[in-house]
């Protein structure tokens, strides 16, 4: 089973689940979002929105792929470009924090890491870009349909409640703690065999 993870772009922006590719729960504030959902036009808003901050801000998204079938994403961007985002009653977001606004696994992929697989390829992206933490909005009804991501998930994956509320609390991920356990492993590996081979080269080069 091969798996790939790679920037969501206009091009790829189809393979999000139809629901979650017509659905502008966070890009438009809750008025506008009526009226989009009105006329039907919620596809060409979603697609605007992601446009608007590719070109503003740069990479917004995750699309993970499994033997090349979309099998979930996650969404994200400042929050001055997620107008949702004020609505919330555990706003503001932080100033130095990009905000985690949507993170989805299909069902038939589930239970597999993919959601924190996309959290970690999140997390390496801002990173680069110099960015501190990440927060998100989590969910703690359980309902099904919802548009925010569920806060057990969020612990789970590192994230720390900044700001508690019944329902809604405000969690944040520091980035500089996000690195994988798998990278931890793997740079602990290097630093071990390097050392071995310093200290079994030592011998050879005092009898030489």
């Amino acid at each position: 089973m091969s798996r790939r993870v790679v920037g969501v772009t206009l091009d790829n922006l189809d393979h999000l689940p139809k629901r979650c590719r017509r659905c502008v729960f966070w890009e438009l504030a809750p008025h506008i979002r009526e009226q989009a959902e009105e006329f039907g036009e919620t596809e060409l808003e979603k697609e605007a929105w992601v446009s608007s901050v590719l070109l503003e801000w740069g990479s917004c998204g995750r699309v993970i792929y499994v033997d090349g079938i979309p099998a979930g994403y996650a969404m994200y961007a400042p929050p001055a470009a997620v107008p949702r985002a004020a609505a919330f009653p555990t706003a503001p977001v932080s100033a130095d924090a990009v905000l985690l606004t949507a993170l989805r696994v299909l069902p038939e992929f589930e239970h597999g890491g993919l959601g924190r697989v996309l959290v970690q390829n999140v997390a390496k992206d801002l990173t680069r870009r110099g960015v501190k933490a990440v927060e998100a909005f989590g969910d703690l009804q359980g309902t099904a349909e919802s548009c925010v991501i569920p806060a057990g998930f969020l612990q789970q994956v590192g994230f720390k409640t900044v700001r508690q509320h019944p329902e809604w609390p405000r969690m944040r991920l520091e980035l500089r703690t996000a690195i994988s356990w798998k990278e931890d492993v793997e740079a602990a590996l290097e630093r071990l065999l390097s050392s071995v081979t310093i200290k079994t080269a030592e011998p050879v080069i005092g009898g030489a």
